[in-house]
């Protein structure tokens, strides 16, 4: 196996080694639960690169969102050039699931728009599992749905030798089987052609524009290499390869055909308990689909939404866990859960939510009740799978702490940077203070958070700062990904001086300039204003050595007291160390202008270029084709936001407001 090596200009520092020493030395010694409680901004994703690197194990790193994955995934790839760092989230770029809704005898379809680079990264992480050992997956929730089995995954590859006797006619089928399509004039990420005595396969997972070439002499293997598919450039010569399918769902046909069977017979007998129960549409529906589902399988060995068959396929009993990716890791992996006080309740809830929407397609004849077993791991099964885990959180849930042989604190800021000073203001004329506290950062240069619990609360608050001529924004659900986005790079940028919101935990909200956050009705009780939240709010003024939290409140509920009290204690840490080692705190530094304003002039030319290609094909005169143009733009301008490309997605929809201001909408 290769060694996990990182690479990186910093040695640990603060309490970073003695964190990595214990819990590397627990996760050794076979502790299976362990916690790593490391504050913001005290180095938490360095401190899991070298536990990986100690330890030396395949890595499993969870993350309950798609943004928080992302920025691991590019840190990860940094720590580790030399190995396989991979990216598993959900491959949707649009997704609305299959449902029923009996009360409006309403059927929706299912409808996906799948981003064709994250299904390739998906199969890229299964591929790695498969060929090494030194592999780190970034990976959401996702990682716990259904996915091909990898023993078939494995089985069906087709290994090629140098020298091997070869049927190119055998290969093509071989190749069909693994979902692979023949196009003998453009090449493309699952598709292969042949010329003569000559096969170019493009495998689905390859990460670079690179394909196999592989020729023939008489029905012999003569040559292997790896090529440039845009150049047609050799890149390598090989003695072997191997290729594997094309999608995670592949059977072999004596499973199909086995499959088939089951299907037929329970579709059968579901189809006469439904007409027993008086249910003759119902039963009628079933039959038809079920009926061109299994024609579809047996001609083409696939159709549309065969993983509700997952369970007769693969050959499961009813009510058994599917394969996941968890599946394709060896049995001593190491899993790490960031932000583990989110991402464990969210994996808990996700098997429900799943079971209850299947149920009525079940119920009223548009699914087998086999179809129900196509479904995330239940949380027990989940943690069945597991072998030795490392929740990452600056605040552990008490289900955490009561797991873990130990809780490895890691609280010392590099920076120096000390945990914000907390005070507690009556309610009664707390928007005078409000002001006051808010004035008193911009004659400073620095920005301030107020955090309210309700939407309205949010908007009208904004609207009366608004009208005391601050510069004031909010920012809640309604609000779009990228112009979120884009509000929190003018709150950084002194564009608007305050942000409102309820929940700015939010992930990339790294705002160094924030030195004030007022907290409004922070004696609720709720999830809102729950310990864990308290802690995790106040975080959010610790980039700046001037932070400074002010809790307004009718009283010190015990959420607020527990805060408090952590906030103080972590605090007295940071200044001891501070006093040891001669360190004076300074915000943290960002440049942001340059960036931007680079950022943006690279998006208006992107946005341009495309926009002038569109518009070739379309009269803006004329009512329909404009129509048609501005709906194009907002699905590019979505799928823009989708991969986070916010610069692309704001000029875009510039560029649709131009439209309908000029030409109408």
């Amino acid at each position: 196996m290769k060694k996990f090596i990182v690479h990186s200009e910093f040695e640990p520092s603060g309490d970073q080694p003695q964190a990595i020493e214990k819990l590397a030395e627990g996760f050794l010694r076979g502790d299976r639960y362990q916690t790593l409680k490391g504050v913001t901004g005290s180095g938490k994703t360095f401190t899991m690169a070298k536990i990986i690197e100690k330890v030396q194990r395949p890595t499993l790193i969870i993350s309950h969102n798609k943004t928080l994955s992302a920025q691991l995934y590019k840190e990860f790839k940094t720590f580790f050039p030399e190995n396989a760092v991979e990216y598993f989230v959900s491959y949707y770029d649009y997704y609305q699931p299959e449902a029923y809704v009996p009360a409006r005898d309403l059927y929706i379809e299912k409808e996906v728009d799948i981003n064709r680079e994250i299904d390739r990264m998906r199969l890229s992480a299964t591929y790695s599992l498969m060929e090494r050992r030194d592999v780190i997956v970034i990976a959401t929730v996702s990682c716990i749905y259904g996915l091909g089995m990898p023993d078939l995954y494995k089985d069906m590859r087709i290994h090629i030798d140098k020298g091997q006797a070869l049927d190119l006619q055998e290969l093509s089928k071989q190749l069909v089987s693994l979902q692979y399509s023949r196009n003998d004039v453009t090449m493309d990420r699952g598709n292969f052609r042949i010329h003569g005595d000559v096969i170019d396969i493009f495998p689905a997972y390859m990460e670079t524009d690179e394909a196999y070439k592989i020729e023939l002499e008489w029905d012999e293997v003569s040559r292997i290499r790896r090529f440039n598919v845009l150049t047609g450039e050799t890149v390598e010569e090989l003695e072997e390869t191997v290729i594997y399918p094309a999608k995670h769902f592949v059977v072999p046909q004596e499973y199909l055909l086995t499959a088939t069977e089951k299907i037929n017979n329970e579709m059968i007998d579901r189809v006469e308990e439904l007409r027993a129960q008086g249910k003759l549409l119902e039963a009628e529906r079933l039959k038809t689909r079920v009926t061109y589902d299994i024609e579809m399988m047996k001609e083409m060995g696939y159709c549309s939404g065969i993983e509700n068959y997952s369970g007769p396929i693969s050959g499961r009993n009813r009510g058994d866990p599917p394969a996941t990716l968890l599946h394709y890791f060896p049995d001593d992996f190491l899993c790490m859960i960031d932000e583990a006080h989110v991402s464990v309740p969210q994996i808990g809830a996700m098997y429900e939510g799943d079971r209850s929407r299947k149920q009525n397609l079940v119920d009223f004849g548009f699914r087998l009740p086999s179809a129900l077993d196509n479904r995330p791991l239940k949380f027990a099964e989940f943690e069945k799978k597991l072998n030795q885990v490392i929740y990452v959180t600056a605040t552990p849930r008490e289900e955490e702490i009561k797991q873990s042989t130990q809780i490895v604190e890691q609280l010392i800021r590099p920076t120096g940077l000390l945990d914000p000073i907390i005070e507690v203001r009556p309610s009664e004329g707390q928007m005078k203070d409000i002001y006051n506290e808010v004035q008193a950062r911009i004659e400073k240069g620095e920005r301030s958070l107020i955090l309210t619990l309700t939407k309205k609360m949010a908007e009208d608050l904004t609207e009366y700062l608004s009208e005391l001529n601050l510069k004031v924004k909010y920012i809640h659900s309604e609000i779009d990904t990228f112009e979120r986005v884009e509000i929190l790079k003018s709150l950084r940028l002194g564009e608007i001086d305050v942000l409102i919101g309820i929940n700015l935990l939010r992930e990339g909200i790294d705002l160094p300039e924030v030195s004030f956050i007022a907290l409004l009705d922070a004696d609720k009780i709720g999830f809102l204003r729950s310990a864990t939240s308290l802690i995790q709010i106040i975080g959010r003024a610790a980039r700046n050595a001037d932070g400074k939290v002010v809790m307004y409140a009718d009283r010190e509920s015990d959420a607020m007291k527990e805060a408090i009290a952590e906030t103080k204690r972590r605090r007295a840490i940071q200044e001891q160390y501070n006093k040891e080692y001669g360190i004076t705190p300074k915000t943290i530094k960002k440049a942001i202008e340059d960036i931007l304003e680079h950022e943006k002039q690279d998006a208006k030319e992107q946005v341009e270029i495309e926009l002038a290609a569109l518009k070739k094909t379309a009269n803006l005169f004329n009512p329909k084709e404009r129509k048609k143009l501005v709906a194009a733009l907002k699905k590019q301008m979505e799928e823009y936001a989708c991969n986070m490309e916010y610069e692309l997605a704001a000029e875009v929809r510039d560029q649709i407001l131009e439209i309908e201001k000029t030409y109408g909408k």
